[in-house]
């Protein structure tokens, strides 16, 4: 499982981490802390969606 969660994790921390700059930057920050803020966010919400997504994987199969 440990493999699949990082192929996992590089492609749903990625996806993550522009769709919370992209946020931020709807709402109109624009500066580099809070594009930095929200990439970390994106970041550190991808590591329990990895492995939910992994577990259920390697439980469906």
């Amino acid at each position: 499982m440990t493999r699949l969660a990082g192929i996992l994790f590089s492609i749903i921390a990625t996806s993550l981490m522009g769709i919370a700059i992209i946020v931020a930057l709807t709402v109109g920050q624009d500066t580099l802390r809070p594009i930095l803020i929200a990439a970390a966010i994106g970041f550190i919400a991808a590591f329990p969606i990895t492995w939910v997504i992994a577990k259920k994987i390697t439980e469906a199969g």
